[in-house]
């Protein structure tokens, strides 16, 4: 059995959370009772009775017939108190709002998660609206703007062995090509990501260095039709001004409690 800090993993703690993680990254696919029981190697008997279990308290849900499965509400309102008690967000917000303003395009908030960033916050642009909020998703870190905004402000020898997952034709696949990249970031101040992780989009990347190294970032998205170098400088000074703002109001360590 596996250990956390010097205390024993309870295993049953842990197979519920990777259940609710796979449902929650396959989105608006349900899943059958044996694909979850061999996609996380348990006996068929074994996952239906922690599926009901999680169904009588709102964490999953099942269709009609009890056949399909998915994430359930009470998911969503856990990941909403994440997002209410964590200081950062609600300081940032109205920065996002003004550099939204400023620039009429779509600006992210996201937080480095492992190998992927968790988005945090968004204000859409009015002319390119998204039928689907990024807001509480994940996105490979070497696949986009703020993803290699954050690994540059680590040493390179924490990147892992490729290849890497290709999103787009231009998505780096291997440690060579994302280095090489992270290079530039930290000569350049800032991350681009020129349809690395949505084609037809364009996405300026800012780490936040409040804390060090930083885990959180802005950014700006932009679809590549609208991308002139005129708007792209200014897209670079609005960006980097809100973030010497930001760096210079937010707390360090992030408020009275000091998270891990």
């Amino acid at each position: 059995m596996s250990e956390t800090g010097g205390v024993r993993e309870v295993k049953s703690a842990a197979r519920t959370v990777e259940l609710l993680e796979l449902l929650a990254e396959r989105g608006d696919r349900p899943a059958r009772l044996q694909e979850l029981a061999d996609a996380l190697d348990v006996p068929r008997s074994s996952m239906y009775a922690l599926l009901q279990t999680l169904i009588a308290h709102g964490w999953v849900r099942t269709d009609l017939t009890g056949s399909l499965y998915g994430i359930g509400l009470r998911a969503l309102l856990t990941g909403t108190g994440y997002l209410d008690s964590d200081p950062r967000v609600r300081l940032l917000r109205p920065y996002l709002d003004e550099a939204s303003d400023a620039l009429g395009e779509t600006i992210h908030l996201a937080r480095l998660d492992g190998r992927s960033v968790a988005y945090l916050a968004t204000r859409e642009s009015h002319e390119y609206l998204r039928t689907i909020t990024r807001v509480g998703r994940r996105l490979p870190a070497h696949a986009g703007a703020l993803g290699k905004a954050l690994l540059a402000e680590r040493p390179d020898g924490e990147l892992p062995e490729g290849p890497y997952e290709a999103l787009t034709p231009r998505t780096h696949t291997t440690r060579e090509s994302l280095a090489a990249d992270l290079a530039e970031v930290r000569a350049r101040g800032y991350a681009i990501d020129r349809e690395e992780g949505v084609p037809g989009i364009v996405g300026f990347g800012f780490a936040l260095r409040y804390d060090r190294p930083a885990r959180d970032a802005v950014s700006c998205s932009v679809p590549v039709a609208r991308l002139t170098p005129e708007h792209e400088a200014r897209i670079v000074a609005v960006m980097r001004e809100i973030r010497a703002r930001i760096e210079a109001t937010a707390p360090v360590g992030g408020g009275t409690v000091q998270w891990r």
